[in-house]
């Protein structure tokens, strides 16, 4: 009965039928004729690619002049805006130390009204349609609007974002140099709404098969895209296998990606586990797999929640070790 019960809930979040709990932020309008004199601070805009309309904020440090700066897509999770995303992962703060620019797509209550991304509908899981092409479309924009280093494009995201980060890795590998998964779920875990409410509860398919159509949805583009997963031992929302199967997903998907074979040149064999602890905050484990191709962290005690991040902003554990900083400390050593 309590397996029903929280099967009952997941669907209810991800087919919208609950409660949203903020509005979608005002934007400012974005010309299309671009300048490339993007706004310091907070501005936004909306593109329209796939087949779909999505609206997104997107946050500049004081720009040095001509110099191209890195850009990191961050995706919210279900009942969450950018807003409420920036001021719980402080990912603004970490943007302002480090000088690159992010962007915050949002998913608009008309096409889920709990605000998930529709990662589990097969209409959103290819490349050039639906939610992935749209969220393409943004980064060109933001390209348009300020100089970007183009090796240095990256996406992370929580619970249905983090599921789309996975999405955004396997359909763009030409775009995205490396991806974050906190809470979220392997490629096509779920191709409609019972499916992926299923995965969400019990897990997904085999990683093996889903890293193999991850790498045929990136078709002649294929590259391996490197990945840094957080998970909570304690998540409900997300079963924690989720976690394991992202990282195991993206691993097969990169040892076909690197030379077109199935032959275990990129895998987990030689995987290195370390154990640390947040000073009085919690626990965790972080495995690298790959010579740091993939990282596996695992915080025990924590739930549907983003790592170290701050409560100004919903679904996070501020006791975590802080996923903004190392997804930065992991994309930094990663170039496209």
């Amino acid at each position: 009965m309590k397996q029903l019960t929280t099967l009952l809930a997941l669907t209810s979040l991800l087919a919208g039928c609950g409660q949203t709990a903020h509005d979608t932020p005002a934007t400012l309008a974005m010309t299309s004729q671009a300048t490339r004199t993007l706004p310091t601070g907070t501005s936004g805009g909306a593109a329209t690619a796939g087949g779909v309309t999505r609206s997104y904020e997107v946050y500049s440090p004081p720009s040095t002049a001509g110099k191209a700066r890195p850009l990191v897509v961050m995706l919210h999770g279900c009942t969450q805006d950018p807003a409420d995303f920036a001021a719980g992962t402080q990912m603004n703060a970490l943007a302002d130390a480090q000088n690159f620019v992010v962007l915050y797509p949002a998913q608009d209550s008309s096409a889920n009204a709990n605000k998930c991304w529709n990662w589990f509908e097969s209409a959103h899981q290819t490349r050039g349609q639906g939610e992935p092409a749209v969220i393409k479309a943004m980064v060109d924009q933001i390209k348009a609007a300020t100089p970007i280093d183009e090796r240095r494009v990256y996406v992370a995201g929580i619970s249905a974002g983090g599921a789309m980060s996975v999405m955004m890795a396997a359909t763009y590998p030409d775009v995205f140099a490396a991806n974050g998964v906190s809470a979220g779920l392997e490629y096509q875990a779920g191709t409609d709404l019972v499916s992926g409410v299923a995965a969400m509860s019990l897990g997904g398919p085999n990683p093996a098969l889903q890293g193999a159509a991850a790498f045929r949805a990136s078709g002649s583009q294929r590259r391996v895209v490197p990945s840094i997963v957080f998970h909570g031992t304690n998540d409900v929302t997300v079963a924690p296998v989720n976690g394991q199967q992202a990282a195991e997903q993206s691993l097969h998907t990169a040892d076909l990606a690197d030379d077109g074979l199935n032959n275990g040149s990129v895998s987990s064999a030689g995987a290195v586990t370390t154990a640390g602890a947040v000073p009085g905050g919690k626990a965790y484990t972080v495995t690298a797999y790959a010579g740091g191709q993939v990282e596996l962290w695992s915080i025990s005690g924590m739930r549907h929640a983003w790592s170290g991040g701050n409560a100004a902003g919903s679904y996070t554990d501020p006791q975590g070790p802080d996923a903004s900083a190392e997804m930065w400390r992991f994309f930094s050593t990663h170039h496209r």
